[in-house]
């Protein structure tokens, strides 16, 4: 079980931004995809989720040996995918427990339990990750902080626990002590979910303090330019991405 990119070709307003990207993540394992901005990175995220304004010129997508390239973002996530955003949509009028309950009875795992049930397992891993009741009444990111609404997005994974999990700029927005905290819980979850796989997008190092990825990639002008281990990142502090690049 593992995520295979093919070959992959995207582009969004017809403008070309992936020129044939090919990765493998492994079962179990977390891979750090870096690179400077306009690089792809978040093109790259989200045309794995399926966001329909990312168009797939060509190259595939296999999730644990299924076809995902042409799927809706709902079937992908049914097939185990899942996306924490960059930048996580308010949703006025929209309660923030059911919307949680909403995702969460939509959810395979949870086909047959209980509303009581599933609220409570709600409130289980909200206080798991240091989030006070509060957070049910509130609308969806409304008037949360940067720290708020990425526990928030943390929250819905440790709910629906994925097979493969896409975190774009989870530490983007976030003062130390909230990336510290994000951090933490990124890792427990792995710790209590080993098969889960992991692609980090990020700009900085410093969420490596906390999660240790086996694989890093070096995204530049829609190509993975360079992969290795965490000694890249090393190299790459030394020369800046210009000078993997070369």
């Amino acid at each position: 079980m593992n995520l295979i990119i093919k070959d992959l070709y995207v582009s969004i307003n017809k403008k070309n931004i992936l020129k044939g990207v090919n990765l493998i993540v492994p079962q179990g394992k977390i891979h750090a995809i870096m690179g400077p901005n306009g690089s792809g990175k978040s093109t790259l995220s989200l045309a794995l989720a399926g966001y329909p304004a990312y168009v797939i010129k060509s190259g595939s997508i296999l999730l644990n040996g299924n076809n995902i390239t042409h799927l809706t973002p709902h079937n992908r996530a049914k097939k185990g995918l899942f996306l924490a955003f960059q930048y996580p949509l308010e949703i006025p009028g929209v309660n923030n427990a059911y919307f949680l309950k909403t995702i969460v009875k939509t959810h395979v795992r949870y086909k047959d339990t209980g509303a009581v049930k599933i609220m409570s397992l709600i409130e289980e891993y909200m206080l798991k990750l240091g989030m006070s009741s509060d957070f049910l009444k509130r609308d969806v990111n409304e008037g949360f902080s940067g720290g708020e609404k990425k526990r928030n997005e943390i929250l819905q994974m440790f709910m629906l626990k994925p097979s493969f999990s896409i975190l774009d700029e989870i530490d983007s927005g976030l003062d130390i002590d909230a990336l510290k905290f994000v951090s933490i819980s990124i890792d427990r979850f792995l710790k209590e979910n080993p098969k889960s796989s992991v692609i980090l997008v990020t700009h900085y190092s410093h969420l490596f303090k906390y999660i240790k990825p086996q694989k890093i990639h070096i995204l530049i002008n829609g190509k993975i330019a360079t992969s290795g281990d965490i000694s890249l990142v090393q190299k790459l502090e030394k020369k800046g991405y210009q000078g993997l690049s070369n």
